[in-house]
């Protein structure tokens, strides 16, 4: 059994499904019930394998909303966190995918110092943030679509905004394996772990982002927007790849240029018969045809039986551990989103 811990966009967007979520009582509330409200199984999913092989899961909404992190009410954010994962464990699915924000608030928060919650105990290694699949899909969306552009990875110049993420040094450390010829432009708001990691990888070059982004030919985006940054993309090198790994993707609607285009980075197509009812709340393009990379991870994890924590902590991805579910995520049928 797997699981998928997810929240929805915003207190409007959670307003609007609550009802077909099955709790319509919620769909008057304000943020401050929400901040109250206890993680709900709200599917049971079904997924076949273009293997034939056949595996179900549950989808658990932790009712966590990003306004609790803009408006500072950071103890709701990580106990909806906390208190997800516990009713995951208590549900006994055997590998959990933290989807969104909530791995980032695990993470950010030092959340894996709390054990004890209620009467459970968790068990990190039936969790997994799916950071090593994202990375992977991410990577692999730059291979595909550069080409098609006309950029030659081998000379590029490749800027990852959020370099020193679990997401992005797993990317960096898969473009300087791969493209040893590539200009590597690093960007993180933390200089000393940026020149730490400049140093540990071996290349690259540390810039500015204001100083980065009119010399790249490819860029990963994968940290959260500054605030008071836009990017003008009449600055912008022609042609440009923007892979936008952040949530929620919102870089498609403020970058709209000749030249320049937007994938929604770290998302995943598929071919699998999934029989679920969630995804239709997520705002996808193609909800029945369109994943997470982070949610497809826990799927690979349960079709394999590698019930662990694959994904976790920050900068522990691996050019192995990328490749190992890389090629789980081709046996089983999911592509880089390309479009």
């Amino acid at each position: 059994m797997f699981g998928l811990i997810g929240h929805l966009t915003n207190l409007e967007h959670a307003q609007s499904v609550a009802d077909r979520m099955g709790y319509p009582e919620y769909a008057e509330q304000g943020l401050d019930f929400w901040c109250m409200a206890p993680p709900q199984v709200v599917d049971e999913i079904k997924v076949r394998s273009i293997t034939g092989q056949v595996i179900e899961g549950r989808y658990v909404e932790s009712c966590f909303l990003p306004e609790m992190l803009s408006q500072n009410r950071f103890k709701a954010a990580t106990r909806k966190v906390i208190n997800a994962m516990a009713h995951a464990q208590k549900h006994d699915i055997d590998i959990t995918a933290l989807g969104g924000f909530t791995s980032i608030i695990f993470e950010n928060f030092n959340l894996d110092q709390i054990r004890d919650i209620r009467n459970v105990s968790l068990d990190f290694r039936r969790f997994t943030t799916g950071n090593t699949h994202t990375a992977y899909i991410i990577a692999r969306q730059i291979e595909l679509t550069a080409p098609q552009m006309d950029i030659d990875l081998e000379r590029a110049s490749i800027l990852v905004c959020g370099a020193t993420g679990d997401i992005g040094s797993g990317v960096c450390r898969w473009l300087a394996h791969h493209f040893p010829g590539i200009d590597l432009i690093l960007v993180a708001r933390n200089q000393q772990r940026l020149q730490e990691f400049q140093q540990e990888l071996g290349t690259g070059r540390v810039l500015p982002l204001t100083a980065g982004l009119p010399l790249a030919d490819v860029i990963v985006w994968v940290a959260s927007m500054p605030q008071g940054v836009e990017i003008n993309p009449a600055e912008l090198k022609n042609p440009c790849l923007i892979i936008d790994g952040g949530y929620p993707k919102n870089l498609s609607t403020q970058i709209q240029h000749p030249g320049v285009r937007v994938l929604n980075g770290g998302m995943v197509e598929h071919s699998l018969d999934i029989d679920w009812k969630i995804m239709s709340m997520l705002n996808l393009d193609v909800p029945e045809r369109q994943l997470f990379a982070c949610f497809a991870e826990a799927m690979l994890l349960e079709f394999e039986g590698w019930h662990t924590n694959f994904s976790w902590g920050r900068n522990q991805i691996t050019i192995e551990k990328m490749a190992q579910i890389g090629a789980a995520s081709v046996k089983h049928g999911f592509r880089p989103l390309l479009a």
